[in-house]
């Protein structure tokens, strides 16, 4: 995917125009593995059906696919779901794999009642499809105003814009406690050491339990239907650019039912809403 940046412009460096989209420079260098036209169709149609009921296993997915016109059995969507990243919100084989060396934290916001901005942040990764191919998104959000901390995009499942999101939202301020799932990414020890040098508290959704992590699923469906759907981006590019204005609309223009038709930014920067965030 490397043609997706415009690479001819030798006015302006590789460096410059990874620093201009907030790309580390380990994505651009990656060589993805050669996806098909079909594969890549799979891959969307996926995409968009987990959108809508993020609860399909593999099972009703092929199923789903099956009315869809596409043949394929359940260890091609398997495989596919879990190139893309994706795991049913019900427990089973969690498809967000981590590695086994890594240490696995509790999840600690069960029944805990947030009570201010800044308490807790949680972050996820999720697939954004393009006209010709895809990329990943990490996004880091406040719990309590569902402010969008921070966000990074990559060609590939890789540790560094995970950690470029995590050093930008812990700029802005330190939670009580941070919350992900149990992916590799989460679990690396670069990861954790960051959250744990600066004394924060590390909690991971139960496996398989993507619905521990909720406030961040629906930010992925909100951003999907609301933006990626509607656009279709082409390229790396455009992707950035219309995602940097979607969740600049999110965090100031976007009032939430939950905050009481408040922005995030407004509760975020301007203090309590009268609901209670308990988890």
């Amino acid at each position: 995917m490397r043609d997706m940046i415009d690479i001819h412009d030798n006015a302006i460096s590789i460096r410059e125009q990874c620093s201009f989209l907030e790309f580390n420079r380990s994505s651009y260098y990656y060589e993805p593995k050669p996806v098909s036209a079909d594969t890549l169709k799979l891959m969307h149609s996926i995409d968009e059906i987990y959108t809508k009921h993020p609860y399909y296993g593999n099972r009703r997915m092929v199923v789903t696919l099956g009315e869809k016109g596409f043949d394929v059995g359940r260890d091609r969507v398997r495989s596919a779901m879990h190139a893309m990243g994706l795991r049913a919100l019900y427990p089973q084989p969690n498809l967000s794999k981590h590695n086994p060396e890594h240490r696995i934290y509790p999840y600690l916001l069960k029944g805990y009642t947030i009570t201010r901005p800044g308490e807790v942040y949680s972050s996820d990764i999720t697939y954004i499809r393009l006209l010709q191919g895809f990329i990943y998104l990490v996004a880091i959000i406040d719990w309590y105003s569902r402010y969008v901390l921070s966000w990074r995009i990559s060609t590939s499942l890789d540790l560094d814009f995970c950690i470029d999101a995590l050093l930008d939202a812990l700029g802005q301020g330190y939670p009580i406690i941070f919350n992900t799932d149990q992916g590799s990414q989460f679990t690396s020890i670069q990861f954790t050491g960051e959250l744990s040098k600066r004394e924060i508290k590390i909690s991971m959704d139960g496996r398989g339990r993507a619905l521990d992590n909720v406030f961040v699923e629906r930010l992925w469906r909100s951003v999907k239907y609301e933006d990626v759907y509607i656009k279709g981006y082409e390229s790396v590019r455009d992707a950035y650019s219309g995602l940097k204005e979607y969740f600049h609309f999110y965090n100031t223009e976007r009032p939430h039912q939950s905050l009481g038709y408040r922005t995030p930014a407004d509760v975020h920067y301007n203090g309590k809403h009268e609901y209670v965030s308990k988890c």
